[in-house]
Order: structure tokens, then C-alpha cells, then sequence
């Protein structure tokens, strides 16, 4: 049998949790920004119970624009932070959050040619965790 293997692009598959919704916990938030210069926070999610338990979930990142901030108005109402009026929130003020956060798998290529799976979340990805006020009994 003769093979070629050469022209086989090289997969790094970072999924360590199948597609669906988690409780999970915000973690190492990096201060950063994008190519255009606008300010973002990345930060990983990390599965706080069941089956998956300590495992990273995805990254995520909010990125502070006039048009992201749904989105970042969004995260902030699911995780506890304000998200009404005028706020001053600092990068540290995300760890430990919790809310139930949807992953999907997401695959693109590198500039290399490698192709790259990890899991993504969707742009209304985040629900509240309920508190106990919250419970209909």
C-alpha cells in the first residue's frame, strides 16, 4: 500500500467539552486589545458541575465598541455585574463569575494552513444562574 500523507493539513482540536449549555466560571481575564486597537477582555470558562466538571469550556472575549455593547450589556446582566446607567467595572471584577454559558464547536484555518477546532460562544450565549429568590417553590 503506498500512502501520502504530505498534503494532509495539521488539526489542533482544543474541544474539550461537547456542544451544549454549562454552569461554568470565569477565569483568567486578559486585558488586551484588538487589531483596530479597541479594548477587549478575553477571559476562559471553566465547567463548574456535572460530567464535565473542571474542564475548560471555551474562551470568550467582550470587546468594548458602541456596537458590541449589547453584547457586553448582555454578559454583564448573566454574570451578576451592573448593566444599566453609567458603570466602572475593572478586568479582576469578572473572576468567579458564574452563569450558564452555551459552547458550540467552531473550526477555522490558520494562517498556516493548520486547522484549528475549539469551542465558541454564541452571541446570546449566557443565561443568569438563578438565585434561590428566584425559584418558584
Amino acid at each position: 500500500m503506498e500512502l501520502e500523507f504530505g498534503n494532509m493539513p495539521a488539526v489542533s482540536d482544543f474541544i474539550s467539552v461537547p456542544a451544549g449549555t454549562y454552569l461554568c466560571e470565569i477565569t483568567d481575564v486578559r486585558a488586551g486589545v484588538t487589531r483596530n486597537g479597541e479594548e477587549r477582555w478575553s477571559f476562559r470558562l471553566v465547567v463548574k458541575e456535572g460530567e464535565y466538571a473542571g474542564r475548560h469550556a471555551a474562551w470568550d472575549s467582550l470587546t468594548f465598541t458602541p456596537r458590541a455593547l449589547p453584547r457586553v450589556r448582555r454578559v454583564f446582566a448573566a454574570i451578576g455585574l451592573p448593566s444599566e446607567g453609567k458603570v466602572h467595572v475593572e478586568p479582576k471584577d469578572l473572576e468567579g463569575r458564574r452563569a450558564y454559558v452555551e459552547v458550540r464547536p467552531a473550526e477555522y484555518r490558520s494562517d498556516l494552513g493548520n486547522v484549528i477546532r475549539r469551542n465558541e460562544v454564541p452571541y446570546g450565549g449566557y443565561r443568569p444562574v438563578p438565585t434561590p429568590g428566584d425559584l418558584p417553590f
